[in-house]
Order: C-alpha cells, then structure tokens, then sequence
C-alpha cells in the first residue's frame, strides 16, 4: 500500500481488503483470487497517489436508478433487462448472510468506475453510418417462470441482435437471432391506428444519438433523467413504479449491454454511475460464459434482487451481467439466480443478418 495515503484513505483500503472474501477452492482457485483483490487494491492505490500530487474533493456520490430500458421496451420484453452480480452459481456463503454477498464502500465504487471510464475513452472510436447496423453476439440466460413466481432460469443460449442506426423514425428497428428464429424488431403500436415510427434516442440508442449526449457527468444524468421521465409519462408508468437512482442505474447498464458505445460517452457513463448513491463493488462476479471478473453492482431494494455490470479484472473491458436476489421474495430464496448475460462481440455490419469477419 503506498506510504503517502492519508489516514480516511488507509481505513478505505483497510475496509476494501476486509469484505474480499476468503479463496473458495469450489469457485474460484486462490491465484485467481488474490488476483482480483490486487486489482482492486492497485486501483485504489493509483487514485490516492493522485489525490497526494494535487488534492481534489472527491466525487459526489448520488444514487444509481432503474429503468425498463427503453431499449428493452422496444424490443416487446425480448430483451433482458434486470441483471445483477453474484460471484457464484448458488447462494452466496453464510458469511455473507446478511447482504447477499461482499461488497466494497461506494468509495471503492467511485474508484473503480474512475479507473474503467479511463480505459474506455481511450479505445477506438467508430465510423457508423446511418444505413448501418449495430451487431451484438451474446449469451443470455432468463427467467421463463411466471410473473411473480419461483425462477425457471434458461441454460444460456446465444443470441444475435441487429440494430438500425438511421435517426429515424423508423418502424423497422433490427433484428434478432436466438434459438434457431428470427424475429424482426418492430414499433408496437395498438391495433387500429396509425404505426409511428421510432426516432433515435434512449428507446433507440443510435451510435450518432450515443455521441450527442453530453460528456460531462452531472449534465449527462440531467439528460438521463428527462429521457427516463419521458419514456415513463408516455407508458404512464405510475409514480410508485418510479424510482429515480433506480431508473438510472437500470438505463446506463442497458445502453451497455446493448449498443456499441463512443469512447467519450462510455467514459462519461461510468463516471455519472459513480455519482449514483448505493453502487458498490463485487469483488468476484462471473457472467454467463463462464468468465470472473470486478462487478460494479447496486441493490434493488424495492424487487429484492441486485444488479452487478461485470468487468474483467485486468483489461477493465465490459463482459456482461447478472442478478440474484437479496431476500426471500415469491420469485426464490435469497441467493437465487435470476438471469445472467454475456457479451461476446461487437461489429459495424452493412445489412441485417451479417455477420462480422472473420478474417484476420
């Protein structure tokens, strides 16, 4: 640990090293372990030596939202859209009983998704034309019970996804490929009137529409905010469904598991979930491929369950999502999986049904 941290930061770390939760030989082999742990310890490491070259108030943490994405909303409910994080395919240890699993202060949070919007404004920015379409491969795994009963989780199956980036409005939005059909993304509409297309926006995130929004983190949650409200006021969605750190949380983890993100916006997302109250990290998370990695996850209190985006540990890349529930709830007993999801390749493709190349 460097010797130049400040007595709040020490207890930070101290606090951090004490939720990592002992090496289970059954889920992960204690390398791997440690490994994570570091990670995050360097992480927290590398933020202090910056606060000791040039003190700056520390970033004010609000509290992350949840949404039915709207891009969720677009696909008629094809699309996933409560996902959190458990580093485990059953219960969490009894150890941690009392909170469903170890997490980390919302400093180590703020620290780590500090870390990940730094690595992700440095990546590639794209050419995206608006005769395009976005492709992403993924795994998903599902609740197929009924609403409100016990999970019948889905094994993982693949699934592949076709967006159109025209601005819109359009009424062909994409495409989907899962278990050997394909179902085209269209603008539901009641029967009896008019079909109004789809413009690009939070319902239909567009890589144009993603590289609008602004970079700045509060005017980025400002904007969050109306669209959600928006979305919400045209599906009269009632004030005691709405929950706005929830929403937010919800709509930022959609946009990332959905589309293909600019470098600047990805950066200004995961520094405006910083801002979010009640974020927190899993030290251990795994996602539907089978991959560990660092969760950044927030508690649903409301459902029951949490909801974790998952990052490899040491490239700090976006892999995907999962979720279980904290409490005994109708849907299971506490610790029980509810859905978890991968993402295995992104693309530019000139027609629905392409696929990306191959070819090295």
């Amino acid at each position: 640990m460097n010797d130049r941290t400040s007595g709040p930061e020490r207890a930070e770390h101290e606090e951090l090293a004490r939720l990592l939760p002992a090496p289970a030989e059954r889920d992960l082999p204690p390398g791997r372990h440690l490994h994570h742990k570091d990670t995050l310890m360097r992480l927290i490491d590398q933020d202090s030596d910056r606060a000791t070259a040039r003190p700056r108030p520390r970033p004010r943490l609000l509290r992350p939202a949840v949404l039915l994405p709207a891009a969720g909303l677009a696909l008629g409910g094809v699309l996933l859209t409560t996902l959190a994080v458990t580093g485990r395919d059953s219960a969490p240890a009894p150890a941690a009983a009392s909170t469903g699993s170890p997490a980390a202060s919302p400093r180590g949070a703020a620290v780590l998704l500090d870390r990940i919007a730094s690595v992700a404004g440095k990546s590639d920015e794209q050419k995206v034309r608006g005769d395009q379409f976005v492709y992403v491969r993924s795994l998903q795994s599902g609740n197929e019970g009924e609403f409100g009963g016990p999970v019948k989780l889905t094994g993982p199956s693949e699934r592949e996804v076709w967006m159109a980036q025209k601005a819109g409005p359009v009424l062909k939005e994409g495409l989907i490929h899962q278990d050997g059909s394909y179902l085209p993304i269209v603008v539901g509409v009641p029967d009896g009137e008019t079909p109004v297309g789809s413009p690009a926006g939070l319902s239909r995130p567009t890589y144009t529409w993603l590289a609008s929004l602004p970079t700045g983190p509060d005017a980025l949650l400002r904007r969050l905010g109306t669209e959600i409200t928006r979305d919400q006021d045209a599906r009269d969605t009632p004030a005691g469904d709405r929950n706005k750190d929830q929403d937010t949380f919800d709509a930022i983890g959609e946009l990332l598991r959905e589309t293909l993100m600019p470098p600047r916006t990805a950066a200004a997302l995961y520094k405006a979930a910083a801002r979010i109250p009640g974020v927190s990290v899993d030290p251990d998370a795994v996602d539907a491929a089978g991959r560990h990695g660092i969760g950044v996850a927030r508690d649903n209190t409301r459902a029951g369950w949490r909801t974790a985006w998952i990052f490899d540990s040491a490239t700090l890349e976006y892999l995907g999502e999962r979720s279980y529930l904290v409490r005994d709830t109708s849907m299971g007993k506490k610790g029980t999986l509810i859905s978890k999801s991968a993402v295995l390749e992104r693309a530019v493709v000139d027609a629905l049904r392409e696929k990306p190349s191959t070819t090295a």
